[in-house]
């Protein structure tokens, strides 16, 4: 079982948020709010946040300009994961992504199953990395975003998790590119 261990010091990451939505702002954006609270909480810096429209381009240019900035270790997006024909962000991701992180949407499935049953088999939510950068895309719910956050990424973006983290090895996500 995880926990978190003695020994290691908590290592703040910064975090951006992209709320991918057709119509709301940054007043009405609660699922945008919910992870910029929980991130502020749990030590860490909220690097930028934005709204973006639900198109497919502008969502993996955002995610590309984010992955190259040094000051931006995580982007979380909330939003467009679903079913219908505007829900894109999940094909935005995987056009970034160089390595997708499988298990992400898996155990948020198993997450949303003990919250709302089957209805989370509507869910694509996704993880992935791209030039060192984590990147992870929830639904745009608060309550998604609250699941996503307290049950996966808080505990694996907190260096002192054990058994491991995402933290610990972040170092090594672009050791491909080195010269040898």
């Amino acid at each position: 079982m995880s926990k978190i261990g003695e020994g290691n010091e908590f290592v703040p990451l910064g975090i951006a948020v992209l709320t991918v939505s057709d119509s709301r702002n940054l007043a009405e954006d609660r699922s945008g709010q919910v992870l910029a609270d929980r991130i502020t909480a749990g030590g860490h810096h909220l690097a930028d946040r934005k709204i973006l429209p639900d198109e497919r381009a502008e969502i993996a240019a955002q995610l590309k300009e984010w992955s190259k900035n040094p000051a931006i270790d995580v982007v979380i997006s909330t939003g467009g994961t679903g079913l219908t024909g505007r829900d894109v962000t999940v094909e935005a991701h995987r056009d970034v992504y160089e390595k997708e992180i499988d298990a992400f949407g898996t155990i948020f499935t198993m997450i949303s199953m003990q919250k709302i049953g089957t209805s989370a088999v509507q869910s694509r939510a996704c993880g992935g990395v791209a030039n060192g950068t984590y990147m992870f895309a929830l639904p745009g719910s608060p309550g998604a975003c609250k699941d996503g956050w307290d049950e996966i990424l808080a505990p694996q973006l907190d260096y002192r998790h054990g058994p491991c983290n995402f933290v610990e090895i972040m170092p090594r996500l672009e050791e491909n590119k080195r010269r040898k």
